[in-house]
């Protein structure tokens, strides 16, 4: 199977009160991690990569690596690009193959947001690629990218369905109290805000920061109207700890698959749960 746009299966997961996870890619065994539970519980995902992991991957080695995973498993699988900065980026992402694009215009003034989104939104259409939009800044830690708690700004619901309603974007992402990264305490997520957006628009919110939130907060999420939700740090700490825990044990150790084998399982346990928790196995 091809690689697909979101719209393959978002408006089904909002119609239906479950989520799709956005798993993001950033080497290889995220990438096997990720389908491989995806096939276990038929599931369509979607890849995430960030404008990091693309310059550490290269495009060419994202979009092959996306395209075999589609080949292999007959899943709805989306290749989206990440909180990307520019036009000029989604363009070249969607030249190379991505089926879906991220806009992140969160750090310009609310008008420019709406402007240089359209412009994504008019060209990605043309080519039958998804886009999400973001309003609201987004706390903590993504790439090289910091914003504190202090400067996260949440959404305002009227400033949100009036964005959808200029730009046309498949998916928006809101900022309701979600963080990138791993939570100190736990996240304190606006509901009401959610439930406001999602009931005036026809397509999902999404949600940002999905890592280290309490399932029951997940729950009442997508029973408020989120129809997509991303992770990725819940993964690295998986890979990461893993590794550490396997050349601490044997320090003699020098085979890279002897480490990333447990890594990659790892990974698939995090994705199953999170799979199972969003509601999305057995929607492929």
């Amino acid at each position: 199977m091809a690689l697909v746009s979101m719209n393959e299966f978002l408006p089904k997961a909002k119609a239906n009160k479950y989520a799709v996870g956005q798993f993001n890619m950033n080497n290889l065994e995220f990438a096997q991690a990720i389908v491989e539970a995806a096939m276990e519980l038929k599931s369509p995902f979607i890849y995430g990569v960030s404008e990091g992991a693309l310059k550490y991957m290269g495009i060419e080695f994202t979009v092959a690596i996306a395209e075999a995973a589609a080949k292999k498993s007959g899943l709805p699988i989306a290749l989206h690009l990440d909180h990307g900065s520019s036009f000029e980026v989604a363009m070249k992402c969607i030249r190379a193959g991505f089926s879906s694009v991220m806009f992140d215009g969160s750090h310009y003034s609310f008008e420019e947001n709406i402007r240089l989104t359209k412009e994504v939104v008019k060209a990605a259409r043309a080519m039958g690629v998804s886009v999400e939009g973001e309003l609201g800044t987004i706390g903590g830690v993504e790439d090289d990218i910091s914003v504190d708690e202090e400067h996260a700004n949440l959404a305002k619901p009227e400033e949100a369905i009036r964005f959808y309603e200029e730009t046309g974007v498949d998916c928006l992402a809101i900022a309701v109290g979600t963080a990138h990264g791993m939570y100190a305490g736990e996240p304190n997520i606006h509901f009401d805000i959610i439930e406001a957006v999602s009931k005036a628009i026809p397509v999902p919110v999404v949600l940002h920061g999905g890592s280290g939130v309490p399932d029951e907060m997940i729950r009442k999420s997508i029973a408020a109207g989120v129809g997509k939700i991303n992770v990725n740090t819940e993964n690295q700490v998986a890979c990461t700890d893993t590794i550490r825990a396997v050349l601490n044990k044997d320090a003699k150790i020098y085979d890279p698959r002897k480490y990333l084998t447990p890594a990659r399982n790892a990974m698939v346990e995090v994705v199953k749960s999170k799979i199972e928790l969003f509601g999305s196995s057995n929607q492929a």
